[in-house]
């Protein structure tokens, strides 16, 4: 008796692992898009290191990453069922935070800022060991704060798939999809940033493929990284217009129509708003943040 209730247990837990891993891959089909984003973001965010610090730069922020997801694996829950109404304000709080970032890159790459120190002067202050740690450590913290937002829109893609599961069931999947996501982003960043020390090791070994093979990644490697900061950018606007887009249905709903009337082209047409959208909403952010910014300095000026 005892024996046929442990295998019928045995065979309930078995059930509803299959159950968890199930829905755990249809949440992972679901997030594919963002998880792409965000390995771009943080490929590029972490890029410009030295060498040797490389691999444990992608190793802080794995970690800051995991801790994001200790954060926001319970608070997703409690939203969810405390306070589901909050999901989509914050949510679009995220992807605000995440247009505002792109612009203000592209306006320290593009723009001269007569309140900032001149570009030469931060070059210099780069040879001084201190500050290349305090530059990794803005990097670090940068990584981490782009992870969190786009942790917090595949924490809550990945609910919204399990939404009518019982508790256990979301902890599950919202866990495992917590895990593989960390893994697999910063396994593939850790290797993205480590290509060229792959090539010239390979460039360093006997025999003609290991050479030619060694030399193809070492001509990739910055080309590829190139690629990634222009496209870690994009994907802020992406990203950010998307959530933006997606929490106004007017403008939801405008976007999907037009993108309707373009054929076999309204996927890229309605990327493409997406990001024109994102681009706007960084650059009032932008707007609106140096404005305070400037009064701030005024009081303060007037108060000395």
């Amino acid at each position: 008796m005892a024996g046929a209730s442990l295998l019928a247990l045995l065979d309930d837990i078995a059930s509803v692992l299959d159950d968890v891993a199930m829905m755990t891959k249809v949440a992972a089909k679901k997030t594919a898009g963002v998880l792409g984003d965000d390995l771009a973001l943080n490929a590029q965010q972490v890029a410009g290191v030295r060498a040797e610090r490389e691999l444990p730069v992608v190793w802080a922020v794995a970690i800051g990453s995991l801790k994001n997801k200790l954060i926001l694996v319970p608070a997703a829950l409690a939203i969810s069922a405390f306070a589901p109404w909050a999901v989509t304000p914050l949510l679009m709080l995220g992807g605000l935070y995440l247009c505002f970032e792109g612009v203000e890159k592209l306006a320290h790459k593009w723009l001269a800022h007569d309140d900032e120190p001149e570009v030469a002067e931060e070059l210099a202050a780069m040879d001084a060991a201190p500050d290349l740690v305090a530059l990794e450590a803005d990097k670090i913290k940068g990584a981490i704060r782009t992870d969190f937002v786009l942790s917090a829109e595949i924490i809550v893609i990945a609910l919204g798939t399990v939404a009518d599961q019982p508790f256990s069931s979301q902890l599950a999947v919202l866990a495992g999809i917590g895990l593989l996501m960390t893994v697999g982003v910063y396994g593939l960043v850790a290797a993205i940033v480590k290509m060229d020390d792959a090539g010239l090791h390979l460039m360093q070994r006997p025999g003609a493929v290991a050479q030619t093979v060694g030399k193809g990644l070492l001509l990739a490697a910055p080309q590829l990284m190139k690629a990634l900061a222009v496209i870690g950018t994009a994907a802020m606007f992406m990203v950010g217009g998307g959530i933006l887009t997606h929490g106004l249905p007017f403008l939801h709903h405008a976007i999907a129509d037009l993108a309707a009337t373009a054929g076999l082209f309204g996927g890229v047409l309605s990327l493409l708003l997406d990001v024109v959208v994102g681009i706007v909403a960084g650059i009032a952010a932008l707007a609106v943040f140096k404005a305070i910014t400037r009064v701030r300095q005024r009081l303060k000026g007037a108060g000395a």
